[in-house]
């Protein structure tokens, strides 16, 4: 896919210029944030607009992202749910073309996302939620397994068989109500950082 974009671009709200030294390319930027939290961050910003570029910026990019794929995650953790065919009549689907086609106007288009993640989130209907990842392929994003996504992508098999032993000895150590135990490995975990889920089917993890 391609992108356009037709404003300045900066970086901490100063032009990007080789002179003033804040010169980098896209692939310097991949080095540091997966592309789908990148091309997140760049439809926050109409195409028209000045582009700002920041780490604090993409930090919050990828927050927003979370919460999207966090919806997905609580009724289609491994991502098997299909996209709803789009019906452009219905209220968000409409509202979502009709900012796509006002120019492009992607900040608008992702704030119907936001509010049909709101709406899975209290609901936890799955047709809300193939309707949310159905207009998020139109922006290309979204189409990740959720809980993969938020466990930070495939990872090191290392780190992942590791945090699966410490949460299965976190377990052991709760059923043998050994607390202090559970506590400081939970605490190992967030040193990791890991965020645990406890729920009635067993713990979760995500990435911070």
């Amino acid at each position: 896919n391609y992108w356009m974009h037709n404003g300045f671009v900066n970086v901490d709200n100063e032009k990007m210029s080789k002179s003033l030294g804040n010169f980098f390319t896209i692939r310097d930027v991949l080095k540091l944030f997966d592309g789908e939290t990148v091309r997140f961050f760049m439809l926050r910003t109409h195409y028209r607009s000045p582009f700002n570029y920041s780490d604090v910026g993409l930090d919050d990019a990828r927050a927003g992202l979370k919460r999207l794929y966090t919806a997905l995650q609580s009724v289609d953790p491994k991502g098997q749910l299909a996209p709803a065919a789009i019906d452009w009549s219905d209220s968000h689907a409409a509202r979502f073309k009709d900012a796509m086609d006002e120019d492009f106007n992607t900040p608008i288009a992702l704030a119907v996302l936001f509010e049909l993640a709101s709406e899975v989130n209290r609901s936890g209907d799955l047709g809300v939620a193939a309707k949310l990842k159905a207009l998020g392929a139109v922006l290309g994003i979204l189409q990740a397994e959720p809980q993969q996504y938020l466990q930070g992508g495939t990872g090191e098999g290392d780190e992942v068989a590791r945090i699966e032993a410490l949460i299965a000895a976190r377990a052991q150590a709760k059923q043998s109500r050994d607390f202090a135990a559970a506590d400081r490995i939970r605490a190992e975990l967030s040193d990791m950082g890991v965020v645990l889920k406890d729920g009635p089917q067993g713990t979760s993890w995500v990435k911070a």
